[in-house]
Formats: structure tokens, C-alpha cells, sequence
């Protein structure tokens, strides 16, 4: 007889300071929390939030899509984050007004988007 595969439970983080990567294209907002190291602890598109269609492309998803991911960072005790900025799209300013709003301290603010 076959033993039982046991799913092991998953350790929660505590992270003092990390990065914020958000992605804004003109279709989407996608917001990623990594620790400083560059290991993903979060990440979380305007789809996930409950936007569908042309609606993920506007500047209210891109915020409840940042609020949403600011949350889950709260409950890892994240405190201190570098946001990084990528893309044309609508939603570039509102998740990180949504991001400082949240509690979360910003400490710096880069834009990597890439010049053709």
C-alpha cells in the first residue's frame, strides 16, 4: 500500500524591507513585492482584483490591484519598500499613491522603462 503524501504547511515571512516592481502597460497593471534579496512574495494583476476587459487598463484598477498586494505585505510585517516603475500605462501613478497610502513607507522611486 502507497503512503499518503503530506502537503507541508507554508512558513510565514516576515520581511522588514523589499521592492515593488509595477508594470504598467496599456492593458494591465501587474504589481510585484519582492524582499531585497529579489525572492517574489507577492504579486497580484488587475485580472485577480476582479477587473475584466478594458477595465483592467484603467488607473482605479491599477490602485485596488496595489491596495490589494499593500495588504498582503502588511500580514508578512513589511514596512519599507523601493518601488520600481515600467511602461506607459494609465495606472503608473495611481498604485503608487495607493501603495504610500496604504501604510507602507516608500522609501525611493525609480522608473526603468526601456527607451527603443
Amino acid at each position: 500500500m502507497a503512503r499518503k503524501s503530506r502537503q507541508r504547511k507554508k512558513e510565514k515571512r516576515f520581511v522588514q524591507s523589499g521592492k515593488a516592481f509595477i508594470s504598467a502597460t496599456f492593458n494591465n497593471t501587474i504589481v510585484t513585492l519582492t524582499d531585497e534579496s529579489g525572492n517574489v512574495l507577492v504579486t497580484s494583476g488587475a485580472g485577480s482584483v476582479g477587473f475584466k476587459g478594458s477595465r483592467k487598463s484603467t488607473s482605479f484598477a491599477a490602485q485596488r490591484t496595489a491596495e490589494h498586494v499593500a495588504g498582503k505585505a502588511e500580514a508578512m510585517g513589511l514596512k519599507k519598500i523601493n518601488v520600481e516603475v515600467k511602461g506607459p500605462g494609465s495606472g503608473r501613478e495611481a498604485a503608487i499613491r495607493a501603495l504610500q497610502s496604504s501604510g507602507l513607507q516608500v522609501v525611493s522611486i525609480k522608473d526603468v522603462t526601456p527607451i527603443p
